[in-house]
């Protein structure tokens, strides 16, 4: 079974070379990040915190973002796309079991992505610390912030299976998936503002939303984020949100979504007709 995995997620890392994803994945995070942290270095004199740890808390917001719209962007035509070019049935005649063509293709996108962010972010904080220094938090601050991007987009690299799977196109399957970034990444949270504006200071802005907000795998991942370290912390001003949830409740929840969307994934793409 490894084998064969791992046979095809060589042969995926292979196609995403030649299409130029590992490419253009690590360009636009190393760019982003690039651009970030030079744009970030005013306030460090202003907030006693060293460049890195700016940086960091730029980037952080970078990733909530970027890492899931790259990882929809490689993932969306994963399935749809092969049943529609007619590789998909060709790979089904061969003795490997659709559970193993959905992880060999997620070895092989988690780990563009792997590469991208540590590149980008990398080298951006390599810079960082040239030119502002760095202490031991904000070091471990930058280790934390690419780990937790990788299981970020691994998270949308499965609930992109699962909708590749789902639709009957790839034009479909592009539809879906930005929609799911859009209420996932952005309406989600507009959506816990408005509630919280509603209610002040009631009972659902003390008890609900940080339950609410923490089931969403990019708040989690800000979460976390902001919660291990007082100094990122302070530069986004999220001191409060981070602080209302016991620390282990945000990682459990990045931690769990990718298996729960694998599992969805390899639901959807039983029901998928070569």
């Amino acid at each position: 079974m490894i084998g064969r995995v791992l046979a095809i997620a060589l042969v995926e890392t292979l196609i995403a070379m030649r299409n130029r994803w590992v490419l253009m994945a690590t360009l636009i995070m190393l760019l982003f990040s690039l651009a970030l942290t030079f744009a970030g270095s005013a306030p460090t004199g202003v907030l006693g915190v060293d460049m890195l740890t700016i940086s960091v808390a730029s980037m952080t917001t970078l990733s909530v973002y970027l890492a899931p719209l790259l990882a929809l962007m490689m993932s969306f035509d994963a399935i749809a796309g092969d049943a529609e070019r007619g590789g998909l049935a060709l790979l089904l005649s061969y003795p490997v079991t659709r559970g193993e063509v959905l992880l060999g293709k997620f070895i092989a996108h988690t780990g563009t992505l792997a590469f991208a962010m540590t590149i980008g972010f990398g080298t951006a904080g390599a810079i960082a610390v040239w030119m502002g220094g760095a202490d031991a938090d904000s070091l471990l601050a930058l280790l934390r912030l690419v780990l937790t991007s990788i299981l970020l987009g691994a998270v949308f690299l499965a609930l992109g299976y699962a909708l590749s799977a789902l639709a009957n196109s790839v034009a479909a399957a592009a539809g879906m998936v930005a929609v799911l970034w859009l209420v996932l990444v952005v309406l989600f949270d507009l959506g816990l503002l408005g509630a919280v504006v509603m209610d002040g200071s009631g009972t659902f802005t003390q008890k609900v939303f940080p339950w609410l907000m923490i089931a969403n795998p990019a708040d989690a991942f800000r979460v976390w984020n902001i919660a291990a370290g007082d100094g990122v912390a302070l530069v986004t001003g999220m001191t409060g949100a981070a602080d209302s949830l016991p620390q282990w409740v945000a990682p459990l929840s990045l931690l769990a979504w990718p298996i729960l969307a694998l599992l969805a994934a390899r639901f959807s793409f039983s029901k998928v007709e070569p």
